[in-house]
């Protein structure tokens, strides 16, 4: 009998997510949901006076989700169980809609209706002569991120008492894309394997699509592009739109639809007709009817995302037409369902430019206004490609006609992997607040992808994942604050780096107030780091070939110049950098005024751009008084240096942690520092030989020659 007991408490311990911490290791699995007990007495005895049983009425499979997920929550953060009842006493911890609770209906909430399908509010109500904690809102996926807000503010340690928040997204799509393979690879993936299991679908179900469809509802993310924008036709048969469906199944509870990549040339290669012509009346009905197929299986099926005429994917221009005949075409197809077509504009032809970064707004500015109204056009946050600075893209604010999608990348094709600790949100903030003076001053990139600058009704915005078969889902622990920041940001684009840092702390690693402020200090400075050791100055695409681990600023050759560093940043012996201003590329022309001449002068161009748009002689003074010389040296030995403050003040911290992912973070920034010198020393030694200009002796000699680096070879990277 006390065997039984035990296992009996065993199993409950498993079940709870905070209670069984101390049977396992930190692996990192449960991400930013622990639910730990609160070690904080007085916090933890505050809420429980405030908590004392659990009501959530309605059977909808959400409002399950929500009040398991509270339960889990509320059992594991307080340290005991509480009861789940039907009827609200004092004390209680009251979820559901005007639907489902008639108390909450009785109650009239002010500002309930303002909030939307999704929005929420978290308000102490009197329910009679009893005091109750409400979450309520309009829809029952409403609910469940309230839910899952409510959980955040205790797991953050924040007062209950006249606790009243209300929140609702800012942008009304907001969706992973992943790079997914059908063969279980993923491109550009640093976490292992695609998380889709499809020789197992649909017959076997995962867990942990479970549990990833509870992060992503934690943060608010509410679709899933299931496959890889180089898209393979095959995901479109009937044997994968029923793994497809299954999939949906599994996320529909957590309010996540499925979309799908389109491969343009799918009526060929699965269709058997003999061309892909939008225009084609058979091309037309065929991707109708593969519509219809799909949305008899998955009734809440997103649509479609699709890469064309890019990097070699088929497209509209195979058959002289254009961007927005594609897209409308397929927009036609999913508009009866209510579905849409997410357009990526990145694309460059295949007669290399003058300017690649010129390309995706001269092909798209003439088709503003050309587009079906369920169609948006998918744009990275800057004209190149992810790389670790860019100006925002000339086409936010351009195209007033058109909802334009912005694309993030969380997976860090060019900021180290996952092995480089890199905060991202300082990098997506500084795209979402820059002033694109589209209307004038205060036109922020922001309000371009929420709508409000040109009033669309539809909003959206896409973040390349970083998560894959890794048991801490992103390959690192810090990777996943990356995840946890586009969701947050996705939903509320003016929360500050900042709180969203000491939020995921909080949350994953530590709620001691010190450990906090370190690490957020850590990471808010680390996306300037990895600029400062890798592309200082406005340079870019210094990254080595192909699978783009480490640093190749020597590369050249090859298919395409464009593919190439030396195209980028055309270095010789009188000087560096892209002159993009009038006199060059007049790149600077797709900017509204001021930023148009801000840009084009070099002496008002930030130095953080600087190379980005104007070529600089190696002897000119800089703002600091350096020669540009001096202080692109100065740069990247500065970034190696913010990297060793970085392994110290870690280093300090030991103890604060579980040891598993306090050593794995160890271990990762000694890996980070290592490929800092790396990418400090190669560069420097690189554009030394144009400059022929000492390194300033206050600054350590490179421990190997050029030779060494140009020698260096990393053929098997992982994420090709």
């Amino acid at each position: 009998m006390r065997a039984r007991a035990f296992m009996h408490f065993l199993c409950a311990c498993l079940l709870l997510g905070g209670s069984a911490a101390a049977l396992r290791a930190e692996d990192g699995y449960r991400l930013w949901l622990r639910y730990d007990l609160i070690a904080n007495a007085a916090r933890r005895a505050e809420y429980r006076a405030a908590i004392s049983h659990l009501v959530v009425p309605g059977n909808s499979a959400t409002l399950r989700a929500a009040r398991l997920e509270l339960a889990r929550g509320l059992d594991g953060l307080l340290g005991v169980q509480l009861p789940r009842r039907e009827v609200a006493g004092q004390g209680a911890l009251l979820a559901g809609t005007p639907a489902s609770s008639s108390i909450i209906a009785g109650l009239k909430l002010s500002g309930l209706q303002q909030l939307g399908t999704e929005g929420y509010l978290i308000r102490r109500a009197r329910v009679g002569a009893r005091d109750v904690i409400v979450i309520a809102a309009n829809t029952d996926v409403g609910v469940l991120y309230g839910a899952f807000a409510l959980l955040r503010h205790l797991q953050t340690e924040s007062a209950l008492r006249g606790i009243d928040r209300s929140s609702r997204p800012r942008i009304q799509l907001r969706v992973l894309n992943h790079w997914d393979n059908l063969d279980g690879s993923v491109e550009r993936g640093y976490a292992g394997w695609s998380l889709w299991g499809w020789h197992k679908l649909p017959g076997y179900l995962s867990p942990r699509y479970t549990d990833y469809a509870r992060a992503n509802a934690s943060l608010g993310i509410n679709g899933t592009v299931l496959t890889n924008v180089n898209a393979n036709a095959h995901v479109l048969t009937p044997e994968y739109l029923e793994k497809v469906a299954a999939l949906a199944g599994v996320f529909r509870p957590y309010g996540i639809r499925v979309y799908l990549t389109a491969r343009f040339s799918a009526p060929i290669e699965i269709g058997g007709l003999p061309t892909a012509d939008p225009l084609d009346p058979q091309v037309r009905a065929w991707w109708q009817r593969k519509a219809h197929e799909i949305y008899a299986l998955i009734p809440d099926f997103g649509g479609f995302l699709v890469k064309a005429n890019s990097e070699g994917q088929p497209g509209p221009q195979d058959y002289q037409r254009t961007h927005a005949e594609g897209a409308n075409m397929l927009a036609e197809a999913v508009a009866p369902h209510g579905g849409v077509v997410m357009w990526r504009a990145f694309v460059y032809s295949n007669e290399v430019p003058v300017d690649r970064i010129r390309q995706a707004y001269d092909e798209f500015k003439p088709l503003d206004g050309a587009f079906r109204e369920n169609v948006f056009v998918q744009v990275k946050n800057g004209p190149l490609d992810f790389q670790p600075r860019e100006p925002f893209h000339p086409l936010f604010g351009a195209m007033p006609k058109t909802p334009l999608m912005m694309e993030f990348q969380i997976t860090k094709e060019y900021l180290g992997f996952a092995t480089h600790l890199v905060f991202l949100a300082p990098y997506w903030k500084e795209v979402l607040d820059a002033d694109s003076y589209a209307r004038g001053a205060g036109s922020t990139v922001a309000e371009v992808i929420d709508g409000t600058l040109e009033q669309h009704a539809r909003t959206a915005i896409a973040g390349v994942a970083n998560t894959g078969t890794d048991r801490n889902w992103s390959g690192s622990t810090f990777a996943q604050a990356n995840w946890y920041a586009y969701g947050r940001l996705s939903w509320d684009h003016t929360l500050s780096s900042a709180q969203i840092a000491d939020e995921w702390i909080r949350m994953t690693l530590s709620r001691e107030p010190r450990f906090v402020a370190e690490v957020t200090s850590i990471m808010l400075g680390s996306r300037e780091a990895a600029v400062d050791y890798m592309t200082p100055l406005g340079l870019a695409h210094l990254m080595a070939r192909g699978h783009h681990y480490g640093p190749g600023p020597w590369v050249a050759g090859g298919p395409r110049a464009d593919w190439t560093s030396v195209y980028y940043h055309r270095a010789d012996s009188i000087g560096i950098g892209f002159d993009r201003s009038e006199r060059g590329s007049n790149a600077v022309a797709q900017y509204f005024e001021p930023l148009r001449s801000r840009f084009n002068n070099r002496a008002t161009t930030p130095d953080s751009l600087l190379l980005w748009f104007h070529r600089v002689g190696w002897d000119e003074r800089m703002r600091s008084g350096r020669t540009l010389w001096d202080e692109l040296v100065h740069r990247y030995y500065a970034g190696v240096d913010s990297v060793r403050s970085m392994r110290k003040r870690w280093a300090a911290l030991a103890g604060r942690i579980d040891e598993e992912r306090f050593q794995e973070t160890q271990a990762f920034l000694k890996i980070q520092e290592q490929e800092a010198v790396w990418w400090r020393d190669a560069c420097v030694l690189y554009f030394q030989q144009f400059a022929r200009r000492p390194i300033p002796p206050q600054y350590e000699k490179p421990a190997h020659t050029l030779e060494y680096y140009l020698n260096k070879t990393t053929p098997y990277a992982p994420g090709i």
